[in-house]
């Protein structure tokens, strides 16, 4: 056994997967075989879980199938939508609001304690996850800013049901569409960091529901999840100042700050993500009649290319699609996690088909030669 020490578990293989792939040096993500490109453009949300779930994209009738199982999970307990509301009264930070609640929903849910080896209880299980966070988010959001929560339609897909709890219209065409986009790009990653608490906490042979708040209280921290909120902060201040976007980011940088939604611990090049969300950001603005958004974005993208060598990863044109479709800041990261608890739930079923218990190592650095000295000597 080598005693070299990874920190932050670089580099380390822990497990094998037929989930996802990411090639950082070609800026390439497949999902079962299927690249990202592909899926974004000609498949929903829907089709992406059942493909992570279920190992194949379903045809008409499993999709169907599929579709009314999940409609039908999208309504929260009373009890728990209560609580919602008291979360919201206190003001709650959105993410912590959707961790609690989540663990809460286990407390209605027939199948809670079944093994974390039954997949059809997992299966279950997480229809039920999935289909609910939509549901709890929307209402949180809307009791928060002094709204009533909007019930879930069972006639609109998960995504345009999202924007219709939210917002309390349905939304058009197009809007639809850019958001089951943005689900089906931020469905899976690797194992990155919620997805790797997710698996600790299943090869335990925990319960899906701790796996998954697991998962939210990872995604909850700022160097995971949280970026494309920064991200749309910065660009609100480059609008409000009076500089360019570019003196902006010299002005940004030589005050020592970050320049949010660059970099990635995988990618060496340009997130294929962000390319994709990048064009709908722009057809957004065109549609809109207002591009600013986008060219501040571009603006800083080729100074940052130029100047650090540094190309932007999914965050950076998440930001400004989901503020350009009218989705409050403050719940880009809640989404962020409505859309990844699929790939969450995928890894945490694959991994216990062989589990092993994840139990790592640490190399000791302290004294191993104190003398105890009894607490009347001390």
């Amino acid at each position: 056994m080598t005693d070299e020490l990874q920190k932050g578990l670089e580099g380390v293989l822990v497990a094998e997967s037929g989930l996802s792939m990411i090639d950082g040096e070609a800026g390439k993500l497949i999902y079962r075989g299927y690249s990202i490109e592909d899926l974004a453009r000609g498949a929903s949300f829907e089709e992406v879980i059942y493909l992570l779930w279920h190992g194949h994209l379903p045809d008409g009738t499993e999709l169907a199938a599929f579709e009314r199982e999940m409609v039908a999970e999208r309504a929260v307990d009373d009890d728990v939508m209560g609580t919602v509301r008291d979360l919201a009264a206190a003001d709650e930070n959105p993410m912590a609001a959707l961790r609690t609640a989540v663990s809460m929903l286990s407390a209605y849910d027939d199948d809670a304690d079944a093994a974390a080896t039954d997949t059809g209880a997992t299966l279950r299980k997480g229809r039920r996850i999935t289909a609910k966070i939509p549901t709890i988010l929307a209402a949180f959001t809307r009791l928060r800013d002094g709204d009533e929560p909007v019930a879930p339609r069972e006639d609109l897909g998960h995504a345009a049901n999202f924007l219709y709890m939210l917002n309390g219209e349905e939304p058009d065409e197009v809007l639809a569409e850019t958001f089951d986009m943005a689900l089906v790009l931020h469905a899976d990653h690797g194992i990155n960091a919620s997805t790797f608490s997710a698996m600790v906490t299943s090869s335990t042979m925990s319960d899906l529901h701790s796996a998954v708040v697991s998962a939210i209280g990872t995604l909850k921290g700022p160097l995971h999840g949280g970026a494309n909120q920064d991200v749309m902060r910065m660009l609100e201040e480059v609008d409000d100042s009076d500089r360019d976007p570019i003196g902006w980011v010299e002005n940004a940088l030589s005050e020592g700050r970050r320049i949010s939604g660059f970099g990635h611990r995988v990618y060496d090049v340009k997130d294929p993500r962000a390319k994709i969300l990048g064009e709908r950001s722009k057809e957004l603005g065109e549609a809109a009649g207002d591009l600013r958004w986008y060219e501040y974005s571009t603006d800083i993208e080729a100074y940052m290319a130029d100047e650090k060598g540094l190309a932007p990863n999914v965050d950076f044109y998440s930001a400004s699609t989901y503020y350009q479709m009218g989705i409050p800041v403050d719940i880009y990261t809640p989404i962020f996690a409505m859309s990844r608890a699929s790939g969450w739930i995928a890894h945490a079923m694959e991994y216990v088909e062989d589990n092993r218990l994840i139990r790592p190592r640490a190399r000791y650095t302290g004294p191993d030669d104190q003398r105890f000295v009894p607490l009347d000597e001390r």
